[in-house]
């Protein structure tokens, strides 16, 4: 109740209707989304208190996660990452004429798979915080440790370009003053460099100019089917929406399992819609303009992107690329995620947790009542959008320190986002070291110096023992994986 009297403050209302405005074209505008759009709109934030900034950049995301839904149905060109797999079946439908159902579908779903996220992030974040008081510098560690594992070990992608995309972010990471001995670490005797890479200035580069070059070099052109709600057809696709209780509860438990665990919202959609299809008794109609293949990807993503806050502010370890740049967020604002910050600043944290409950419904209302207004943002032409949201990017790079230098770092940013694109070398774990890898050197050395240099401190209890002992698995679990096959497709002698 404390949070929902923060959030009912005019000025946060207000704060937070801009947001989700805001995200939903961002989630509009192929090649930007929820991470590049808070990113990008970072710095908007910084005269703003905590909680009022939080509210807006989280706002800013579940628009984002509304819109990209809108240009999957109506262009089948995915908005978002995780609106791929809502192509399949979603714009079929609006082909046939069903854009308005396929729509109502998308958003009602999205609506539920966050909704009981947040449910989840109200019960558990207490729980979860109250038992990572008990953590020391090595649980720390071990923590920070099974996140990066989990990359690896769960990823899609290939295990050593995650590894080596983690690995350039440790590296950027490092650069500048190291606080325990003093000394300057890879500045070349550039005094900018003292205070290492701007978190900021990166995740611009990274995500805003990567996105961008990548979208100009693609010569998007946008073509598609108009769409218009109307009360009438919201409540025909309401009544059918019962009927398909099964997929949205499994899509939501496996959409809030891999929002927590460091899967992200794009497997989490892929998964639901491979397992409707499987379970479905039409499963053959599938890719034809089926509901339930709107329903299950949209229900999944939603719940994954939302529930990935909850280690981020119990743990202060991010589930998503987004979850990271808003991590950064809260240390720009002095801000300490973890388990003390539901001690030392209750009314940021339950604020944040209450406008989640109150930009989902708004979110809702907003498209599925402009739903022509977002669609008819895709007829200005891309040439005229991009130079734009590249003004944009340069203007929040400079204005954290209104240093020139800042912005030819965001550049630089830029095209290591625009080749690790081309090379099919994913993003986030780049990011997740570039914000988590200080806090996670600290914590290793603070262990080493607490047990004199010994590494079994790293298993000196049962809660940290079995906290490393899963990262090790999942580090070398591409490798197990490997031998299994192996020793299955050897034929015995």
């Amino acid at each position: 109740m404390g949070g929902f009297a923060v959030v009912l403050n005019p000025f946060n209302l207000l704060l937070m209707l801009i947001g989700i405005l805001l995200g939903v074209i961002i989630g509009v505008l192929p090649g930007l989304g929820g991470a590049n759009g808070v990113a990008i709109l970072l710095p908007l934030t910084f005269t703003m208190p905590p909680t009022s900034a939080i509210i807006m950049l989280s706002c800013i995301y579940w628009g984002a996660l509304f819109g990209g839904a809108i240009t999957s149905i109506l262009f089948n060109i995915p908005g978002e990452p995780w609106s791929v797999a809502t192509t399949f079946d979603g714009h079929p439908m609006a082909k046939q004429g069903r854009a308005d159902e396929a729509l109502t579908a998308a958003f009602t779903s999205s609506f539920v798979g966050a909704l009981v996220a947040v449910i989840l992030i109200t019960f558990l974040a207490p729980l979860v915080a109250k038992f990572a008081l008990k953590f020391g510098p090595p649980e720390f560690f071990a923590v920070q440790f099974l996140t990066f594992a989990s990359f690896i070990g769960m990823g899609r992608g290939s295990p050593f370009k995650t590894l080596a995309s983690m690995c350039l972010g440790f590296a950027l990471a490092s650069v500048g003053l190291d606080t325990v001995t003093g000394q300057l670490r890879m500045t070349f005797g550039t005094a900018e460099l003292l205070t290492g890479f701007k978190f900021l200035t990166a995740v611009i580069g990274l995500f805003g100019i990567g996105e961008i070059l990548a979208s100009m070099e693609s010569g998007l052109a946008f073509a598609g089917t108009q769409a218009k709600l109307n009360m009438k057809a919201v409540l025909q696709t309401w009544k059918k929406l019962p009927q398909y209780w099964a997929t949205s509860l499994r899509s939501c438990l496996i959409g809030c399992w891999m929002g927590i665990t460091p899967g992200g919202a794009t497997p989490a959609s892929f998964m639901s819609y491979g397992l409707a299809k499987r379970f479905s008794k039409r499963g053959d109609n599938f890719g034809k303009g089926e509901i339930e293949g709107v329903i299950a990807p949209e229900t999944a993503a939603h719940a994954a992107g939302t529930s990935a806050l909850l280690p981020m502010i119990t743990l202060g370890i991010p589930g998503s690329p987004t979850a990271a740049v808003l991590l950064g967020g809260l240390l720009i604002w002095g801000l300490q995620p973890g388990p003390l910050l539901f001690i030392e600043q209750k009314d940021f944290v339950w604020g944040l947790i209450a406008s989640m409950y109150l930009g989902n419904i708004a979110g809702l209302v907003i498209v599925l009542t402009c739903v022509p207004l977002f669609a008819a943002i895709l007829r200005v032409p891309f040439s005229a959008i991009a130079p734009a949201i590249m003004v944009i990017c340069a203007v929040g790079a400079y204005t954290i320190n209104n240093a020139m230098f800042d912005v030819w770092m965001m550049g630089m940013f830029g095209i290591i986002g625009y080749v690790f694109n081309k090379l099919s070398y994913p993003l986030p774990p780049l990011v997740l070291a570039l914000v988590l890898g200080d806090m996670a050197e600290s914590s290793f050395r603070q262990s080493m110096l607490m047990s004199q240099g010994d590494l079994s401190i790293f298993w000196a209890n049962g809660l940290v023992g079995t906290i490393f002992g899963l990262g090790m698995i999942l580090l070398f679990w591409p490798v197990i994986q490997w031998v299994i096959s192996k020793a299955l497709t050897a034929k015995p002698a």
